[in-house]
């Protein structure tokens, strides 16, 4: 689940955060009239980390948030010197790659830019009209940067931008990914990616092909089902004009 993997990801680096803490207040000293509370706080990281191993992440949370407390407490009496870290600083989370062409964004799309921020931070390369034209044999509905920005948007999506028309590996060299994450519908096999991979240098890039397609939709089918209704409707104008005798 999305919100549980989230949560347990955000609570376990709230407690690196504090143990982060407390070890450059040790480094700077601790007041002997400090000590008392510091220990607790100290007692209250560990209790928050033998939970969290345990899986009770509520609890764990309880005890972390007491310990952040105490330690506050103290910053700001003026007992302890010590600064609080930004997460980022903390977790270097793996570069995950998604590409596609996105004409039409649809729950399937959803669900595999949710799975790839499971495993780390999005970048997806988002294909150019005249590739778009050649896999696909027509012209998009929308042109490549107005797919651009409707990914931009999407809440699980680091950055975003255009594939390349001539060399379609050079934005992989730019982001250099960890894990490059494959729809189900995308044309080129794991083992084939790795090979041509490896013929531009490119090791150790993890390849993972999404198992299957969440859902019927997909931009042809979307495509298709709009021409359908879209004919049924002008059929049914028609027919409505003319029984009027109009």
């Amino acid at each position: 689940m999305l919100m549980e993997s989230s949560l347990v990801e955000r609570i376990g680096v709230y407690i690196k955060n504090v143990e982060v803490f407390i070890e450059e207040a040790v480094k700077s000293g601790i007041p002997r009239e400090a000590l008392y509370v510091f220990n607790l706080a100290k007692d209250y990281l560990s209790d928050a980390k033998y939970y969290y191993e345990r899986g009770d992440y509520v609890t764990s949370l309880s005890c972390i948030a007491y310990a952040e407390g105490l330690l506050d407490a103290l910053r700001f009496l003026g007992f302890i010197k010590a600064t609080w870290r930004s997460p980022v600083e903390l977790v270097k989370r793996p570069r995950v790659l998604v590409t596609g062409s996105f004409e039409f964004i649809h729950p399937g799309h959803i669900v595999l830019l949710r799975y790839a921020w499971q495993m780390g931070s999005v970048h997806v390369i988002v294909s150019r009209d005249v590739n778009f034209e050649k896999f696909k044999g027509r012209k998009p509905i929308m042109s490549e940067n107005d797919r651009l920005e409707v990914v931009k948007s999407i809440k699980y999506v680091t950055t975003a931008v255009l594939g390349e028309t001539q060399d379609l590996f050079k934005p992989i060299e730019e982001i250099k990914p960890d894990i490059i994450l494959l729809g189900p519908d995308q044309w080129i096999e794991p083992r084939v990616l790795e090979e041509k991979l490896r013929e531009r240098g490119l090791r150790d890039i993890k390849i993972i092909k999404f198992p299957e397609r969440i859902g019927a939709w997909s931009s042809t089918s979307i495509l298709s089902e709009l021409k359908r209704k879209l004919c049924e409707e002008n059929t049914y104008s028609t027919y409505s004009r003319g029984s009027l005798g109009v």
